[in-house]
């Protein structure tokens, strides 16, 4: 793992595993390697990035009046799938924050990418700018293939891309906005309501008094070539993504039958990859219902049916 963090020390880019989604990285005090992470996704230069860590230690390196609530949810949820929005740092340079006066950290909870920013650490790197690992308006990667595929044509000979098996959880990180009174939900993910307001002792979250830009905030989203249809019935030669229980008409294609919301969003976008790579036009996408990790995969999805407007973090 020290020679992929001396790939980053170098200025070059390493994709590497989450539990989330695969990200594509970069030394996060290195201008000149984050504008190459820009450059490779096709990514807006104001679109803000999140700085990985190896531990919550780090998290003063780069914000800023830290309330209580976020140590509170940093103790209890980092290395895991969360994204804390603060005041960011003099270190939290313009080309890192789309030139706000706030950074996103988050600890991500994979060995492979601990590994690798604990390596970088001894190197001296601070942190690692690690936006998802694909073309700007793509479905994320959840593994090292589908990395390559979505990225292999624009990364350099000594770019690197580490392999660490499928992501656990499937879907972005829960991104909150820790720089007012009380903490806002501005990406669901995998650290639900529920969870937060347990953590913190807070009874309600707070709502966004102002825009602040993060990954994931575009409404178009997460969309693969074929067109994204919601909850109706799907006809002969769409593909079909809906839990198990639900059948497959004749005709149809079933991409994925996950067995509950969990294992839905787990593989929700390899299934949409699946489709395009099979010449799929059209998918029909049979929402789950709840609380909890559905409503990351009920975001993601609406987004993913408005289409390539937009882009994908």
């Amino acid at each position: 793992m020290l020679d992929a963090a001396a790939h980053l020390k170098a200025g070059d880019l390493v994709a590497f595993p989450t539990e989330t989604v695969y990200g594509l990285g970069a030394d996060a005090s290195n201008s000149k390697a984050v504008s190459r992470i820009y450059s490779v996704k096709g990514r807006p230069n104001d679109h803000p990035l999140i700085v990985h860590i190896a531990s919550m230690d780090r998290m003063e390196d780069w914000a800023s009046e830290i309330p209580e609530y976020a140590i509170n949810l940093a103790r209890d949820f980092w290395p895991g799938p969360m994204t804390l929005v603060l005041k960011r740092t003099e270190l939290a340079g313009d080309f890192i924050t789309g030139g706000q006066d706030t950074v996103g950290v988050r600890v991500p909870d994979h060995v492979v990418a601990l590994a690798l920013l604990e390596a970088f650490e001894k190197l001296g790197g601070k942190g690692v700018a690690a936006p998802s690992a694909n073309r700007f308006g793509h479905v994320s990667p959840t593994s090292a293939s589908a990395v390559v595929e979505e990225l292999g044509d624009y990364l350099s000979n000594d770019d690197l891309v580490l392999n660490g098996g499928a992501c656990a959880v499937g879907v972005e990180s829960t991104i909150i906005d820790c720089t007012g009174e009380l903490p806002v939900i501005l990406r669901p993910g995998g650290i639900t309501i529920e969870m937060i307001k347990v953590s913190t002792g807070l009874r309600e979250l707070g709502t966004s008094t102002y825009n602040i830009r993060v990954s994931g905030s575009l409404e178009n989203h997460y969309s693969p070539a074929a067109t994204v249809l919601l909850d109706g019935i799907p006809r002969a030669g769409q593909g079909f993504i809906a839990h198990m229980s639900v059948p497959t008409p004749k005709g149809v294609v079933r991409l994925a039958s996950p067995e509950n919301n969990e294992e839905f969003a787990r593989i929700l976008y390899s299934a949409l990859r699946e489709a395009d790579s099979r010449g799929i036009s059209e998918i029909v996408v049979v929402q789950p219902t709840g609380n909890g990790i559905t409503i990351a995969i009920r975001d993601r999805l609406t987004r993913a049916a408005r289409g390539h407007k937009g882009g994908a973090g």
